[in-house]
């Protein structure tokens, strides 16, 4: 019986150590357990893990976040069973010792270091060579006993498990620098044999050194970071107070922009109301004079019939009547327009205007300022100001775009001919022959608007300025190639290995400047009509497509590449590249008219697609009583021609377009020079619904 008695209590024994907290050191009272698989009392580990990381207290395995902790109910159920047990065997409640152990620990700090031989007292010292701690009282063997004068005493520690070395169950007093952990004494000689060591308190001040340093770099680090920020703050704050002053700057030029065209639309109205008051003025000043023109002779009717209704032959005989003045004068309503140079201007220069502000706010907002940049195009704010340039052509017409086809050998603008000029010897005479003029020697001929010397008594020609100023107005003409040159291309440009019979080359015009017999350019004469395709949607086409007109209201064409989209042109549905060609037109009035030649590669949409205004075509322009000569945005004034008969030559063999204005005789006013090999198309351009084209049909 005392052997199996003896037997319990020792089992007991042993499932008491399994069901004591690692903590408190007693049974589990409301035992909770961690992820790691380790058990401890909730109140415990709950104080544990007040001010320390989440660290298991007996493995010290990290939690990076609090576990969800509850109640181990079998494990409960096994400890109330065991205090049960231990009650009636040893007849003192084991919860006592908790509760008093409790009480201690409820008033202590939860690092207070407790005395391993009484449990109740705070422990003064550990003895790392027995591995556990004493209070004033049973660490005095230690103090008084020699035999214990080798054991070495420190400040109390809580952590003598983890102070213990797991292979030989001695206590960790090295450091192994080279593999950064703690030893034992035995380790050291096994093991770590031969590696740098050092006591843990010297590894701990060279830890605590280098930890301050990285604080130091931490500060430092931190107050730069700081520093940007409030940096950020001031840039963002500066920001703000600098975009709402741009907004207020640009709502400020926008409106001033809006009150130039406030004002600018204000002119054109009055512009146009004056010339309807001085319409009305003629109309009314007609009218008055038509109302007494009908009273004067309603009065000689009267008279007449009065007359008439008399019986007495003598007296019918003797009366004589004789009609007002009035009678003879016809009665036609008098002319009146509204198209006037003014009325005109403005209309074509808000046409403009739009056009090219529509074509401007297409561009990408970083391109649009070089758009503007003088030289480019006319500044918008000249444009606004109400100058005399709107009454002329080439405004809005923008910077020219790159010519993506085939090129010409010519790269740039030859220089005037710097040779001694032989004297003019006499119309129609050709100039003493040079090596240096012979065709087929020397560069191509430069493509651009060259204009006869003397041409027409008083002629006016824009020529390049001598100085290195910039010509203010209209663009000045670009140099080009001499007169000589240009006689002499006409004169040679028969091949001498082709036949004289050969319609196309034969029968050359001795010179450009004189009268010639319209028979003589008929035999080149080529029907033509208008191309549909090409037909802007203002224009109005005949059904045999050889006339063309303006119209107000826009026609339904289909919208398509070739087509004119911004100015009101067409082009003919046959273009030359070789021989040569020459028709003929007739414009219903010599004003907003303009006849020439184009390539195919124009631009079709935008506003350099102007004939003229680009390096792509040619042209000769009637427009507010002036006739111009244009290419490549350059402008030449012209002697007026007194003709709604225009001829035109096309030599693509020669590169020479020539204009004539057709009478009995026809007189050539202007020659234009293309490059060689390019096809070129017969265009047109109207713009006011007054004028209108018609194609002539010629029979060589």
């Amino acid at each position: 019986m005392a052997d199996f008695e003896s037997s319990d209590l020792q089992c007991l024994s042993d499932l008491g150590e399994e069901l004591t907290c690692s903590i408190c050191l007693c049974p589990f009272q409301c035992p909770v357990t961690t992820p790691c698989g380790h058990n401890f009392c909730q109140d415990c580990l709950d104080k544990s893990w007040a001010d320390q990381l989440y660290n298991c207290p007996q493995c010290r395995t990290h939690f990076t976040t609090r576990p969800d902790l509850r109640k181990n109910t079998v494990l409960n159920t096994v400890v109330e069973t065991y205090i049960t047990r231990s009650s009636m065997m040893y007849g003192a409640p084991l919860r006592k010792q908790k509760t008093a152990l409790e009480v201690s620990t409820a008033t202590a700090d939860t690092s207070t270091v407790m005395c391993d031989s009484c449990v109740e007292r705070e422990a003064v010292n550990t003895c790392l060579t027995c591995m556990a701690s004493f209070c004033a009282e049973h660490v005095r063997p230690h103090l008084d006993n020699p035999t214990y004068r080798a054991h070495q005493l420190k400040a109390p520690l809580g952590d003598l498990a983890e102070r213990m070395c797991p292979d030989h169950h001695k206590a960790m007093e090295f450091f192994c620098v080279q593999h950064s952990r703690t030893i034992c004494s035995t380790c050291l000689q096994q093991v770590h044999k031969g590696c740098r060591f050092s006591t843990p308190e010297e590894q701990k001040g060279l830890k605590e050194s280098d930890l301050k340093s990285k604080l130091v770099t931490l500060d430092s680090k931190i107050e730069k970071t700081e520093t940007a920020l409030s940096q950020i703050a001031e840039t963002l704050d500066k920001l703000k107070v600098s975009a709402s002053s741009k907004k207020k700057m640009l709502e400020a030029e926008y409106q001033q922009i809006r009150d130039l065209l406030a004002n600018e639309e204000c002119v054109a109205m009055n512009m146009v109301d004056r010339q309807l008051q001085s319409e009305e003025t003629k109309l009314n000043k007609t009218t008055k004079r038509f109302s007494q023109n009908i009273q004067q002779m309603d009065s000689a009717k009267q008279d007449i019939c009065s007359f008439l209704s008399q019986s007495d032959t003598l007296s019918f005989l003797q009366a004589s009547v004789d009609l007002p003045s009035v009678v003879n004068v016809d009665s036609y309503p008098p002319r009146v327009t509204l198209d006037s140079k003014n009325v005109s201007g403005v209309e074509r220069f808000a046409g403009d205007l739009k056009d090219y502000l529509g074509d401007l706010f297409k561009q990408p907002v970083e391109t649009r300022s070089a758009t503007l940049k003088p030289g480019a195009v006319p500044m918008v704010q000249n444009l606004l100001q109400g100058h005399d340039q709107y009454f002329g052509g080439g405004l809005f017409q923008g910077p020219r775009p790159p010519y993506q086809g085939p090129r010409p050998p010519y790269q740039g603008p030859r220089p005037p001919y710097q040779g001694q000029r032989p004297p003019f010897q006499g119309r129609g005479q050709p100039f003493p022959l040079d090596s240096r003029m012979h065709r087929g020697q020397g560069p191509s001929p430069a493509p651009g608007i060259f204009q006869a010397p003397g041409l027409f008594p008083g002629h006016k020609s824009h020529q390049p300025q001598a100085n290195t100023q910039k010509p203010k107005g209209r663009s000045r003409m670009k140099a080009g190639r001499s007169m000589e040159n240009l006689l002499l291309d006409t004169n040679l440009s028969k091949p001498e290995n082709k036949s004289t019979k050969n319609p196309e080359t034969s029968g050359i015009l001795p010179s450009i400047t004189s009268p010639v017999n319209r028979e003589d350019l008929l035999k080149y004469g080529r029907v033509l009509t208008l191309n549909l395709n090409t037909a802007h949607r203002r224009l109005k086409l005949s059904e045999d497509l050889t006339e063309a007109s303006v119209m107000d209201t826009p026609a339904n064409y289909p919208d398509i590449p070739t087509r004119f989209s911004v100015c009101s042109q067409v082009l003919t549905t046959t273009g030359f590249s070789k021989g040569r060609h020459y028709f003929e037109v007739k414009m219903s009035s010599s004003n907003y008219v303009g006849i020439g030649l184009a390539q195919s590669t124009i631009d079709r949409k935008g506003p350099s697609s102007r004939l003229g205004r680009n390096d792509q075509s040619w042209c000769v322009e009637w427009f507010t009583l002036k006739l111009s000569a244009w290419h490549a945005n350059v402008e030449a004034v012209l002697e007026g021609v007194d003709t709604k008969h225009i001829g035109v030559l096309v030599d693509c063999d020669g590169g020479t377009a020539t204009f004539y204005a057709v009478a009995d005789m026809a007189n050539p006013f202007h020659t234009f020079v293309f490059p060689l090999g390019e096809k070129v198309y017969p265009a047109f351009w109207l713009f006011s619904n007054t004028s209108s084209i018609a194609l002539c049909k010629l029979s060589g």
